[in-house]
């Protein structure tokens, strides 16, 4: 069967500038998937080479056994990817309703539906983007891409600089999304909270994948984690991912 997604040999950056490299990675359709490394190794250009914001200089990207190399990026979000950027890029100037029901696709998301998993929103519809929290803005942005019924969902730091609370219920809210079966790749920069959300974690390092596997394996590696991301084995967590 194949892949939901597939990479082979992708070189990706902006410009002439070459960020990652020579990068094959595969990803089945359900499957949920931390991409981790230590700060400015390519986490952030590869989410954005798989949405068709950086320039592709060789490889190839597959959907579903068929190429996205050449598709701009609202033809890869119709395809099926939904994207939730590290800035958010909530519509300030749109309510929050308004922000939800810009991004609609037929499919079991629904306004209603992204309103029961995320409560806050649902009280603030009438809100524009610029006067929820930063922790409703990510709702918003999550709740946004999920709007798009995609088959795939890429999420890059969705709980950088938020509220332990905030964090915990954006956390649940990924936690039913992984158990309905939709493909999440998450770059966290809490490294054991996304070792203990998914269960396969690929670590990147100058643009190039250094492991592969298992994310228990990592996690109960204290030499391993450090060589691969410079944290040690213990419970802290917040750590250059």
């Amino acid at each position: 069967m194949k892949p939901l997604l597939q990479l082979e040999g992708v070189t990706a950056g902006y410009g002439p500038t070459v960020i990652i490299e020579d990068l094959t990675l595969g990803l089945e359709a359900g499957g949920v998937l931390a991409l981790l490394g230590r700060n400015g190794v390519g986490k952030s250009t590869l989410m954005k080479t798989l949405v068709g914001q950086t320039r592709l200089h060789r490889g190839n990207l597959q959907l579903r056994g068929q190429s996205i190399a050449a598709l701009p990026s609202h033809r890869r979000a119709l395809a099926g990817i939904g994207y939730v950027p590290q800035e958010r890029d909530i519509f300030r100037s749109l309510t929050i309703e308004e922000n939800l029901r810009i991004a609609a696709r037929p499919g079991r998301w629904t306004v209603d539906a992204v309103y029961e998993m995320f409560p806050n929103l649902a009280g603030r519809r009438t809100n524009y983007g610029d006067q929820v929290s930063g922790g409703e803005q990510q709702m918003l942005a999550i709740g946004r891409a999920l709007m798009g019924n995609p088959d795939l969902l890429l999420l890059d730091e969705p709980m950088e600089g938020l509220a332990p609370v905030i964090v915990d219920q954006i956390l649940n809210a990924l936690e039913r999304l992984r158990g309905a079966g939709l493909a999440i790749i998450l770059v966290e920069q809490y490294v054991h909270l996304a070792l203990d959300f998914a269960p396969r974690t690929v670590v990147l390092d100058r643009g190039r994948v250094v492991y592969d596997g298992k994310s228990s394996k990592l996690a109960g590696n204290a030499e391993l984690m450090a060589s691969c991301l410079g944290v040690s084995g213990g419970t802290g967590v917040h750590a250059h991912a």
